[in-house]
């Protein structure tokens, strides 16, 4: 009999899923990657699956994986998708192939199995990452297999299955919408909030954030160390990448830190409406700019700028295991050689504020920079440096005289 690996969340679509497999002459081995999304019962999931058939079910603990060597590199890049999306989920999917993968070899699995939809971007970063680690594997995707949807047209066809089996899931058909977490952020959509009418912050019910107005009427302080341009330490204590996004998910969380609202264009062409909560993440976005401008110089930091609308495309689209970005990742850990330092930040109903920053590589000379008299800057260069620099308007002012 044929097995496959199924990435297994005990939700209603995958548990539908682990049933059908089974019904098309599959052992299924379902694996729960734990990324730090909140569950009541990691065990209860695991039994869950077992009882419903699968020949195996695991936890494999990623939190720490994505943290450092996915989120951290793509937090260096600045990237954001279509400049506000911090790329949350997106950086999570080629994780959950791998580890999937890792399993599907030891237990000598045919094909990999998941849930993502044939309308989404999920399936693009599944897929791209599973057949750049293993040309070879075969990827099972219900959703775009005519005899599945044939069989599953709507979430009232997935709760009948699951009654019918006796396959529990916290599920109804009035869900207003759909959300996917992990422990860098949480995702809201589909459903109600496919219309743009609805405000999006006022129907979701956030779990990592308070809203803005309901935050603190004190701005909380918050000191982030930077090493290498990775950071370390949280108010002065030593943290794992891990550690350093659940304390600053804590701490930005509770001042309303890191919610945003946005029309985004998916890779399979069509836009989309997304409602995202990110807290920590935002803050170290914001910590980490803070020491890259003193740190940094500004033709590396200009071209690294350039770049990252790239990174972040090519992470968003799900193309992470490639030539091309194993040289990004290169550029951005060479780049980052000297962006060491720390920064005081003042959180405040939503906003980051930034109250210091200080840096033993600080490339900010307060004797150049100065606007007072003195210091070691000759104003005097400036006048050859603007007439080499204004040569070329000369020359083109006399042949092609502008009107003004």
């Amino acid at each position: 009999m044929p097995s496959c690996v199924l990435a297994y969340s005990g939700g209603l679509d995958t548990s539908v899923i682990l049933g059908w497999l089974q019904d098309e002459g599959y052992d299924v081995h379902a694996v729960y990657v734990d990324l730090g999304q909140p569950c009541e019962d990691r065990q209860a999931i695991l039994q869950k699956a077992k009882d419903c058939g699968a020949v195996s079910s695991r936890i494999v603990d990623g939190r720490e994986e994505m943290c450092r060597d996915f989120a951290f590199p793509v937090l260096q890049w600045q990237a954001k998708y279509e400049s506000i999306y911090l790329l949350g989920t997106s950086i999570a999917r080629p994780l959950i192939s791998k580890l999937c993968l890792q399993v599907a070899k030891e237990v000598g699995a045919d094909a990999y199995a998941h849930g993502a939809t044939g309308k989404g971007n999920d399936q693009c970063r599944f897929q791209l990452a599973a057949e750049a680690l293993d040309p070879t594997v075969q990827v099972i995707a219900p959703w775009r297999i005519k005899k599945f949807r044939d069989a599953f047209p709507g979430r009232t066809e997935l709760i009948a299955y699951c009654n019918e089996k006796n396959i529990p899931v916290k599920a109804s058909t009035a869900k207003p919408y759909s959300s996917d977490e992990n422990c860098l952020h949480i995702s809201y959509e589909a459903g109600e909030l496919e219309d743009l009418n609805v405000n999006g912050v006022e129907l979701v019910d956030f779990g990592m954030t308070v809203s803005p107005q309901e935050a603190p009427d004190k701005p909380e302080t918050v000191t982030i160390k930077v090493e290498k341009g990775v950071p370390t330490h949280v108010n002065g204590e030593k943290c794992t990448a891990l550690e350093v996004v659940t304390k600053l998910n804590e701490i930005g969380g509770r001042n309303g830190i890191g919610r945003i609202d946005m029309v985004e264009n998916r890779f399979v062409g069509m836009k989309s409406r997304g409602v995202y909560e990110a807290p920590g993440m935002t803050i170290l976005y914001d910590a980490l700019l803070n020491v890259e401008q003193l740190t940094l110089d500004r033709d590396l930091i200009h071209l690294r700028d350039q770049l990252k609308p790239i990174v972040a495309e090519d992470v968003y689209n799900g193309f992470w295991y490639n030539a091309k970005m194993d040289a990004m990742l290169a550029f951005i850990h060479n780049a980052m050689q000297k962006c060491t330092g720390e920064v005081t930040l003042q959180l405040y109903k939503g906003n980051v504020i930034v109250a210091s920053r200080s840096s033993e590589f600080s490339l900010y000379d307060e004797g150049i920079a100065t606007m007072e008299g003195g210091g070691s800057y000759n104003q005097d260069d400036a006048e050859g440096f603007l007439r080499i620099q204004g040569l070329p308007s000369r020359v083109q002012g006399r042949v092609t005289p502008r009107a003004y």
